[in-house]
């Protein structure tokens, strides 16, 4: 089971290596159309407003309810990173 678990983390770890916006997929969608996570599909926001709430995320200054969860997701994230994803996914 050990095996398992940490086989699971490898992978998790390189896909989102490989793809900074592949752990975002499971709540926002591989497109960042999904809404419920978010109010908004973040596919919607511009490029200047995705990563603005990425860093208000990051420095605690942005978010509702589920604002912890996204903390923990942009806590190591650069601002290269951000900028990034917003070019794959905002418009």
């Amino acid at each position: 089971m050990k095996k398992i678990i940490l086989a699971t983390s490898l992978l998790t770890a390189c896909v989102a290596f490989a793809n900074p916006y592949g752990k975002c997929i499971a709540c926002h969608g591989p497109a960042g159309e999904k809404v419920g996570m978010s109010p908004v599909a973040i596919n919607t926001l511009t490029k200047e407003q995705f990563v603005s709430a990425l860093k208000g995320y990051k420095d605690g200054t942005y978010g509702g309810a589920k604002k912890v969860l996204m903390i923990n997701q942009v806590k190591n994230m650069d601002e290269a990173t951000m900028q990034a994803i917003a070019d794959k996914i905002a418009k």
